[in-house]
C-alpha cells in the first residue's frame, strides 16, 4: 500500500530521510507545486490530489503544514487512514497568537531572510546530532521565499473543524511551534520537539510500525 507523505512549510522529502516503513508499505513523496495568488490551503490541497492514485487503497501522512494538507485532501477522497506528525487536525488547535497575527497581516511584515535565520538558529540550538542540524539547515536555505510567505499566510488563515477518521497523530510533548497541550494526539513523544520526524525517527518509526499493520 502506498503512503503519500507531505512535508511541512518550506520543507521537502528530505525531512523523511530517516523514516522506515513496515513491510508492505511503499512511500511516495508529494511534490510542491507553485501556489496560485490568494489560494487557500483547501484549494491547494485539491490540486495536490492529482499526484495521488485514488484507484488503490492509500494512506495520507503529513508533517506540520503537510498534516493540515492531508486533512484537506481527506475531505475530498477516502484514505485508509490519515497520519499527522507534529501537526493539528483542526484550526482551533493553532495557538491564538497565530490567528491574531493572520488577522493583523503581520506575516507580511517579516522578511523571508529573517524567518529562515530564526529557523536555522533554533535547529542549531535544539537539534542533535550534527547530521540532523546540517540536514535542517540545508532544507531551510533551499526554501523558496514566495512559497514560504504563501505557506505562512495560508496557515494563519486556515479554518477547519472537520477531523478525518481514522486518524493517528504523533506529537512532541515539547513542540515549540504547535504546542502539544493545544491539540489531541493519539501518541505523545516525551521531550520531543517539533521536528521529531528528524530528531526522533526511531520513535516515529515505532509509531508507524504499530499503527500501519492494523490497517490491513
Amino acid at each position: 500500500m502506498k503512503i503519500y507523505f507531505i512535508p511541512g512549510m518550506g520543507a521537502d522529502h528530505r525531512v523523511f530521510t530517516y523514516v522506515r516503513l513496515p513491510e508492505g508499505y511503499e512511500p511516495f513523496y508529494i511534490q510542491w507545486i507553485d501556489p496560485l495568488r490568494r489560494e487557500s490551503l483547501g484549494d491547494y490541497a485539491a490540486r495536490l490530489l492529482q499526484q495521488i492514485d485514488t484507484t488503490q487503497p492509500f494512506v495520507l501522512a503529513g508533517v506540520s503544514m503537510g498534516g493540515m494538507l492531508c486533512v484537506e485532501i481527506a475531505k475530498l477522497v477516502r484514505p485508509v487512514c490519515t497520519v499527522l506528525i507534529s501537526s493539528v487536525p483542526v484550526s482551533a488547535h493553532l495557538p491564538k497568537m497565530y490567528r491574531l497575527a493572520g488577522k493583523l497581516g503581520l506575516d507580511r511584515l517579516v522578511p523571508a531572510a529573517l524567518l529562515k535565520f530564526a529557523a536555522i538558529v533554533k535547529h542549531s540550538l535544539l537539534m542533535y546530532p550534527h547530521r540532523d542540524r546540517r540536514l535542517m539547515r540545508q532544507i531551510i536555505r533551499d526554501t523558496d521565499d514566495r512559497f514560504l510567505y504563501w505557506s505562512l499566510r495560508t496557515i494563519l488563515e486556515w479554518k477547519n473543524e472537520w477531523v478525518p477518521q481514522p486518524l493517528y497523530h504523533i506529537h512532541g510533548k515539547r513542540d515549540e511551534v504547535l504546542p502539544c497541550r493545544l491539540t489531541t494526539p493519539t501518541h505523545v513523544v516525551k521531550k520531543g520537539g517539533h521536528m521529531i520526524v528528524v530528531s526522533r525517527p526511531e520513535t516515529v518509526n515505532a509509531f508507524l510500525g504499530e499503527v500501519l499493520p492494523t490497517l490491513r
